[in-house]
């Protein structure tokens, strides 16, 4: 007979059963039909019974139908146990799904690798080199005439690919009144083929696009932008999009799968590299450069020979552009050249995403591991319970034959009974937490995007967490259930004290566990809430940012005239203008030399402000005076306290000058008189130190021809302080009042100075919920298993208390002998949790904001919320303890 028949035949026992009497009863019929005696028949072919089981052993797979039964008597063991069970189930649901979760989020951000041929032979190019801090930081951009001269010299072993990031930028598709928001990437013509990738329409770049700057308008949709941009019109082929002063030529969709290199953002359109006009500046690096082994180069033997090939090509064209610096410190210089180049597996992709999350998710995994751990240790605990309330049962099977496989098989199967029921709760849970973390890190104007699919890996993950928790579960309550020795057993001879000493042990185990997690909690909700208050030194309050930009630039006046006119709408106070906001994207620093001396060594941060932007940001001055619509840039400047510190120590700076080179993005050379001082407020980063910050007007001058004339502006952002409480009630009014004035300025973006503040605590802000949220979890689970076992307790020594009542034990006696133990317990296990907290804070220190892991309040927060969980899981069986009636008991004996 078949397997597969004979698997048929274990799945349809009864059924089976009928068959074999029904056959059995054909012969013996046939035997009687032929003459023989009825009596003499039914003895030749023996036992019903025994005929029956030989002819099952044939027809059936043995294994099959034992476990069959072994799952059957599980399923009514959890029904016995309905309110056991269902906690079980619930806790290992929430540590599974929890688990499940957090391995889609790690594996979509930082393990699944691109969609690409050859994604494991992929590699990003990056500097390690000393900041002007005196710290270690890696510059992971390039200048393209620095990547063009590596790129041909390793030609034959690798291919380099340039890719900058994915900018949201302003784009339109017919006039200027459309414009929209698209994620825009500059890459080098041999990206798509090098990666393998093949057009879902027209066709993809190609090296020969990307030979001649500005040579080849040429762009390409993704297939995301396409599909829900234009439906996957396929007539989107030729048609131009206007991307600043450029317009580009529509030529392909790229496939279905490839959403860019920059885990976390799906690029919308792909350019030539050479269309940029940063690629034929020697002197800035902008994009990335990756690097992908030619078929044959084995990358464990090429990889050190190649890196020192192309460490010696960018040294040398970076001393060559070197000696092209004016005004710029041989420390300086010397400082910059002396990097190390470093190959960094890119195979997952490279994004700040990443790099911001990396830890803390790191830190979810943990957080959901230990959870579940808690909960398998607690399930497991009421597993041991249980078994040890069933060692007669296991003597008897032992006696009439069973086998210690079977018992084993028989206790895993309860717990496979378990992990299988938690899985499909875990499932629906990890299915809806995984995208709602997601969305809890997604800046509003600026939302990740990962894909969050539930394919093989995640199943091949979901398998291994049942498996394990089948073997957390059931492996010693099965091993214990296996050594039961059953004349001792029968004989009341088992040590009584076994069960109990190792439930207080996993109780210990539970509790060390349960305080990591509220430790850890403790830390970064205390972090989130110091960051969070930490002072400003400007309002938030009705503060509505338009960031605008201008096209090919406009002088000072037209922005000037603009605020003037935003001014006089209704429901405006006050309006200034800035090159950017507080705590936004940009950063710009400058070198500072006083006196005419050489640049120091400690650069400085500007922004460019109009009169009154210190007023409508509720900015202080600390001496001096505000800037004057005369002010002009070079001229008058306003600097923070750390700028006077740094500069003019021990100084009075009001008329003081400093001077500063000419900057490429914004910012002319000259000199400048300061005219006033304000408090140090936060420049970039709510984390960061306080940095010497200096503010220049906003009319600014330079050289034209020989002539001093203004500046033209490219962007800045208009501040403007509503009546409304609702901030944004003006916005759509604004933008439109903007845009029909004809003056060439655009609303780029909006968004208020409070959103702002917000963004930068995002990181902080969801640690902080989840491990709360992990928290409370830990905590019930703890409860529960505590209760469980104080219950179990109770139970077992109900006898002794009785008898301990009736000899005149107190009340206090009575709860001592029951808590006593439970709680030495909880105390070892408070310490050596702690211990660990201690240690693993170390890891994650980086991720604190003015907190530390000895303060006391980290330590007491996590001692009270477990004194009271043992306080209320322990209640209830200190009451049952205290209702033991005596008399009963002396009766019953």
């Amino acid at each position: 007979m078949s397997l597969w028949s004979r698997i048929s035949n274990a799945l349809q026992g009864e059924r089976l059963n009928r068959e074999i009497d029904e056959e059995l009863q054909s012969h013996i019929e046939e035997a009687i039909a032929s003459g023989r005696d009825p009596d003499e028949a039914r003895r030749t072919f023996g036992l019903i019974l025994r005929q029956r089981e030989a002819g099952h052993s044939i027809r059936v797979a043995g294994w099959l139908e034992s476990l069959l039964a072994d799952v059957r008597f599980g399923w009514r063991q959890l029904c016995r146990n309905k309110i056991t069970s269902v906690a079980a189930v619930l806790s290992l649901a929430l540590g599974m799904g929890s688990c499940v979760a957090a391995f889609r989020l790690i594996d979509a951000l930082l393990w699944r690798p691109l969609p690409i041929a050859n994604a494991s032979k992929l590699y990003v190019l990056s500097r390690k080199l000393t900041g002007p801090e005196g710290k270690p930081i890696e510059d992971r951009y390039w200048s393209t005439p620095d990547f063009k001269l590596m790129r041909d010299a390793v030609k034959d072993q690798a291919d380099l690919i340039a890719i900058s990031d994915a900018d949201r930028t302003d784009i339109t598709w017919a006039t200027d009144d459309e414009m929209e928001k698209a994620h825009v990437v500059y890459v080098s013509g041999n990206m798509f083929p090098t990666f393998g990738l093949e057009p879902a329409l027209g066709r993809l770049l190609a090296p020969a696009d990307d030979r001649a700057p500005g040579a080849s308008p040429y762009a390409v949709l993704s297939w995301d932008y396409w599909n829900h941009r234009f439906g996957r019109d396929p007539q989107i082929i030729g048609r131009s999009v206007h991307i600043g002063d450029q317009t580009f030529e529509i030529i392909g969709v790229g496939p279905r799968d490839f959403t860019g290199t920059e885990t976390g953002t799906v690029t919308d359109i792909f350019l030539p590299l050479s269309m940029n006009g940063l690629a034929i500046q020697d002197s800035v690096t902008w994009h990335h450069t990756f690097l992908m082994f030619k078929p044959g180069v084995n990358p464990a033997t090429a990889l050190e020979p190649l890196r020192q090939q192309l460490s010696a090509v960018s040294h040398a064209f970076e001393v060559q552009c070197s000696s092209c610096f004016r005004d710029v410190p041989q420390a300086t210089i010397d400082r910059l050249l002396d990097k190390k180049l470093v190959f960094n597996p890119a195979g997952a992709g490279i994004s700040d995403l990443q790099k911001e999350y990396r830890r803390s998710l790191g830190i979810l995994g943990l957080l959901a591991a230990l959870v579940l751990l808690i909960a398998c240790v607690n399930v497991a605990n009421m597993m041991t319970a249980q078994a040890a309330s069933r060692s007669q049962e296991m003597a008897l099977r032992i006696s009439i034959g069973a086998g210690r496989r079977r018992l084993v098989q028989l206790i895993l199967s309860q717990s496979a009974l378990l992990a299988i029921f938690a899985s499909v709760l875990g499932a629906l849970f990890a299915a809806w937490s995984a995208p709602f973390v997601l969305s809890l890190i997604n800046p509003p104007d600026n939302p990740a995007r990962l894909d969050l699919p539930a394919d093989w890996r995640v199943l091949l993950f979901g398998l291994g967490l049942i498996i394990l928790i089948v073997l957390l579960l059931g492996l010693l309550p099965a091993l214990r259930a296996s050594a039961v020795r059953p004349v001792a057993v029968l004989k009341g001879g088992e040590d009584p004290h076994s069960p109990r000493r190792l439930m207080r042990g996993a109780i210990a185990l539970q509790v060390a566990f349960c305080c990591l997690v509220l430790f850890l909690s403790s830390l970064f909700v205390a972090s989130f809430q110091r960051l969070q208050n930490r002072p400003l030194g400007f309002s938030t309050d009705r503060l509505l940012l338009l960031q605008t930009v201008a096209g090919k630039g406009q002088l000072s006046a037209v922005w000037n005239q603009t605020a003037e006119a935003l001014r006089a709408i209704p429901g405006v106070n006050s309006v200034a203008i800035s090159g950017w906001p507080l705590l936004g994207r940009i950063q710009i620093n400058s070198d500072i030399s006083i006196n005419g001396a050489p640049p120091s060594p400690t650069p400085a941060f500007f922004l460019n402000v109009s009169p009154d932007w210190l007023s409508t940001m509720k900015i202080p001055l600390v001496s001096g005076r505000d800037f004057r619509p005369q002010d002009t840039s070079p001229g008058a400047a306003i600097v923070n306290e750390t700028f006077v510190r740094t500069f003019f120590p021990g100084q009075n700076p009001i008329g003081r000058t400093f001077e500063r080179p000419a900057n490429q993005y914004r910012g002319a050379a000259g000199q400048y008189k300061i005219v006033g001082v304000t408090p140090d407020v936060p420049y970039h980063d709510l984390r960061e130190s306080t940095r010497a910050v200096f503010y220049v007007p906003f009319n600014e001058l330079a050289e034209i021809d020989g002539k001093t004339a203004p500046m033209p502006v490219g962007f800045a952002t208009f501040v403007i302080h509503t009546d409304s409480q609702n901030t944004l009630a003006l916005a759509g009014s604004l933008r439109q009042f903007i845009a029909q004035r004809h003056n060439g300025l655009r609303v780029s973006n909006i968004t208020t100075q409070l959103d702002l503040v917000r963004d930068q605590t995002i990181r902080e802000r969801l640690i902080a919920m989840l491990a709360a949220f992990f928290a409370a979890v830990a905590l019930l689970i703890a409860g529960i298993g505590l209760y469980a076992v104080l219950n179990y307790t109770v139970l077992q020594r109900r006898r002794e208390i009785g008898i301990r009542m009736a000899i005149g034990s107190t009340r206090a006696g009575i709860v001592r002998i029951v808590t006593l133990d439970v709680f030495l317990m909880i105390v070892l296990g408070f310490g050596a949790g702690v211990a660990l907290g201690f240690g693993a804070s170390r890891y994650v220190a980086s991720l604190f904001y003015q907190v530390k892991a000895t303060d006391a309040d980290m330590i007491a927060l996590p001692a009270f919320a477990i004194v009271l969980t043992a306080f209320v899981a322990t209640l209830p069986a200190v009451l049952r303890a205290l209702r033991t009636d005596p008399t009963a008991i002396l009766r019953a004996e």
